[in-house]
């Protein structure tokens, strides 16, 4: 194994969830972001916002907070909102990231010297490896403070921010997956965020979240297989009119290409249909049938260009860390990799070489039985 693999040091404590109300930093002023500071300060937790967006911050700190509509109503006043990492992370217990994946590794670059020990980093979702990669980047950068990263298996909500200072939550699922990078933490994790999400509950590791990554499977085919209706200039709606019968049938053949891969980490995981029931109690026989009975879905709009999160995220950081991982452990996975072609073709765009493999997330070189053992110890050792 690499020289460079370091071993985790002993775990700092993670601050008793009954002594008080934690404190949260939102990394993140989109859709998720806003939405969750504006439901986490109705709660009544201590919130502040970083974005990057210099209107973003302006807007919403003028207003005070952030007004939430749809499953969750009311005003959330927010203590910060600022463009300065350090301001954002001072005193934060949990430091919640809420940002496309492909921004993910420029955050934890950012982060690297404001983390304190005993931090909880909480990427949600992480897409597929966002715990690897921010450990792998915070242990390139030389980060001396001892911090547990943990994961979310997909966003929280079905939400939108119309503009900033607004949020509309249109569902919130009723189960989501949750794991800590170590595994050993993932209850002590939990604890704490049980003070907020108490339908948080524990995967067996970042694998399990990572390649639980529903997005991978939902965005990028559907959106290439729509390109004539994206292009088209007409209102429509993603999951409603995208997902055709015969579009979801090709999904669900994919996903089980997904859940091979899992297997192969000795993961049983649903299949995306069954993740749709878990998570949405939307039933159907098939996957088309199923998005259709998901209210949540309702009011969701496809997209009017193929250059969206859809494709230059999911590709990325879900589809392509999935193949990586299935041709070193010899898994089928062509029709992930047909998908992550067609769309580098399509877009005339290398959506590969930047994104997440088993190389810039820290496992590369290692047998099936070192990986387990990382995950849950932390140590390479």
């Amino acid at each position: 194994m690499p020289s460079s693999h370091t071993t985790r040091q002993d775990p700092v404590p993670i601050k008793n969830p009954a002594t008080k109300k934690t404190s949260w930093a939102i990394i993140g002023g989109g859709n998720g972001g806003q939405s969750l500071a504006g439901h986490l300060s109705l709660m009544g937790f201590s919130v502040r916002l970083y974005d990057i967006i210099p209107e973003t911050v302006e807007a919403i700190r003028s207003r005070g907070g952030i007004t939430v509509n749809g499953a969750v109503e009311g005003f959330g006043p927010l203590d910060r909102v600022t463009m300065d990492m350090e301001e954002a992370l001072e005193g934060a217990d949990i430091v919640m990231v809420v940002a496309p994946a492909v921004a993910h590794r420029a955050i934890a670059t950012g982060c690297t010297p404001f983390l304190a020990d005993g931090n909880i980093v909480f990427v949600h979702p992480g897409a597929t490896g966002g715990a690897l990669e921010f450990r792998k980047v915070l242990d390139d950068a030389g980060c001396k403070s001892r911090v547990t990263i943990a994961e979310a298996n997909s966003l929280l909500y079905a939400c939108r921010s119309p503009k900033p200072g607004y949020a509309s939550i249109f569902g919130i699922k009723k189960q989501l997956q949750v794991a800590a990078f170590p595994a050993a933490d993932t209850v002590s994790v939990l604890d704490l965020l049980a003070q907020a999400f108490p339908q948080m509950t524990a995967a067996n590791s970042v694998m399990e979240t990572s390649l639980g990554n529903p997005n991978a499977m939902m965005h990028p085919a559907p959106s290439l297989l729509n390109t004539s209706m994206i292009e088209s200039g007409r209102e429509w709606l993603y999951y409603w009119d995208g997902i055709t019968p015969s579009i979801g049938a090709f999904v669900e053949a994919m996903d089980r290409e997904r859940v091979a891969l899992a297997g192969a980490f000795g993961l049983r995981l649903p299949s995306i249909l069954e993740w749709y029931r878990l998570a949405y109690d939307a039933k159907g026989d098939t996957l088309s049938e199923a998005v259709k009975k998901n209210p949540a879905y309702a009011e969701v709009k496809g997209q009017q260009s193929l250059r969206t999160r859809y494709i230059q995220e999911d590709v990325p950081t879900g589809l392509v860390p999935m193949v990586s991982l299935g041709n070193m452990l010899g898994v089928d996975v062509s029709r992930m990799e047909t998908i992550i072609k067609l769309a580098e073709h399509v877009l005339g765009e290398d959506l590969t070489s930047g994104g997440r493999t088993v190389t810039n997330l820290g496992l590369e070189g290692m047998t099936l039985a070192e990986i387990q053992h990382y995950l849950q110890s932390g140590s390479r050792r």
